[in-house]
């Protein structure tokens, strides 16, 4: 499967370093997923070096390249404390009627 790791990254926040600790708890999840034997992905890191690229707006790019990667997905791992961005991802697997799961414990082996 392809899974969504979704969680904070701006919010709750003040500096760059507390964001990058929020990325690198993402990343770590997706290492973990990635050993399950699912494909990880994660809006932000697709988002970010669009972002620092082009020095265009946060709001203007984030969301719709993580909802955009959303729809893609095949499930959501939801991590993390409170987040609007990780919330409004994960209703779009609510949508589809997809599974979101809140621990590792709860992600299914892949299929063969």
């Amino acid at each position: 499967m392809w899974i969504m790791i979704s969680g904070p990254y701006r919010h709750g926040t003040t500096t760059e370093d507390e964001r990058q600790q929020n990325l690198k708890l993402m990343n770590e999840y997706a290492l973990k997923v990635l050993k399950m034997g699912h494909v990880p992905v994660i809006g932000v890191n697709l988002a970010l070096p669009i972002i620092k690229m082009n020095n265009a707006s946060y709001d203007d790019i984030m969301m719709p390249l993580s909802l955009g990667l959303a729809k893609r997905c095949d499930a959501v791992l939801r991590i993390g404390g409170e987040s609007k961005g990780a919330d409004d991802e994960m209703h779009t697997f609510k949508l589809r009627d997809l599974p979101i799961y809140r621990s590792l414990e709860d992600i299914p082996p892949p299929r063969s």
